[in-house]
């Protein structure tokens, strides 16, 4: 029995939470996995997990066993990396995510000149509106916007984004422009649901808390920020979005920002990355070429 590749199949099924997302994952069949990670018990005289038909748990032998595993792939995978000459030129695959629209627009043309430099690298650029975990995922930086929580991760501030308010021309000719919070409530507005939804509209109110009120008279809600943006353009109502989501309509004059003074506090953006040392210099390079271009991109919005 290869004992690394037992040790790999049993974190694969601990991480994704069943036999069937890590036999998916692996490519393997499920009586090849059960069957490895049976033969895996045995040579150890332990049950490791606990299956039920709802889910899969560790046992104490099991949790004690998948720390050391975990611990012995990642320092093999250090060695290999090292051996293969991640730490002495800049080679091999690089996985960033960045939320779907923010890297579509802001981190894709940052990562097109950097392979342009780094022809020993590739990237495996994945856009998502949810917060993948980092080590389980194997990815290896993630852009993020909003507060963060308490992490283990190394983290880089690389900026700001605006939270903003606005409208098209041609709403505004009907119902005049918003001049006050209260104003808000007699325009229609366009929600948007997406997989971390945003169920209320916050807004900066001067000496006090962000206030947060909800999306008032929505006829319309929409899956993306692209959609809401032009749905704005075409007049169906107010919406609020992240800046970088309408600087364009902005810049053209098809949306208009509105209450400016009542904005929230700008969401900060971060560059996160696993902190392991020394890093390969594939991720030190990224991160190197990579934020003072952000800040760049986040300052020319602000």
């Amino acid at each position: 029995m290869d004992r690394l590749e037992a040790m790999s199949m049993l974190l694969e099924v601990v991480d994704r939470g069943s036999f069937s997302a890590a036999g998916r994952a692996m490519r393997v069949s499920l009586p090849t996995l059960s069957r490895r990670i049976s033969e895996l018990e045995d040579l150890l005289g332990a049950r490791l997990l606990t299956r039920t038909t709802r889910k899969i748990m560790l046992t104490d032998a099991g949790a004690v066993y998948v720390a050391a595993a975990r611990e012995i792939l990642n320092k093999v995978k250090q060695a290999e990396r090292e051996v293969a000459g991640e730490f002495i030129e800049p080679i091999g695959e690089l996985v960033v995510t960045a939320p779907t629209m923010f890297g579509r627009l802001h981190v894709l043309p940052i990562i097109t000149e950097f392979l342009e430099r780094y022809s020993g690298i590739h990237v495996r650029l994945v856009l998502i509106d949810t917060n993948l975990a980092l080590v389980e995922e194997n990815v290896d930086v993630a852009i993020r916007i909003g507060q963060l929580p308490d992490s283990a991760m190394t983290i880089s501030r690389v900026g700001s984004i605006r939270t903003v308010l606005c409208g098209s021309p041609r709403l505004f000719a009907d119902k005049g422009e918003p001049r006050a919070l209260d104003d808000v409530a007699h325009f229609p507005s366009i929600a948007v649901n997406m997989p971390i939804p945003v169920a209320q509209w916050r807004f900066g109110v001067p000496g006090s808390l962000d206030a947060r009120i909800p999306p008032l008279s929505s006829r319309l809600t929409v899956t993306t920020p692209e959609a809401a943006a032009a749905a704005a353009i075409l007049g169906a109502g107010l919406t609020q979005l992240l800046h970088y989501q309408v600087a364009d309509a902005v810049r053209a004059g098809t949306l208009r920002i509105v209450l400016e003074e009542m904005e929230p506090a700008p969401s900060p953006v971060h560059l996160l990355h696993t902190s392991k040392a020394p890093l390969p210099l594939k991720l030190r390079r990224f991160l190197d070429f990579a934020a003072p271009r952000l800040r760049s991109d986040l300052a020319s919005l602000s």
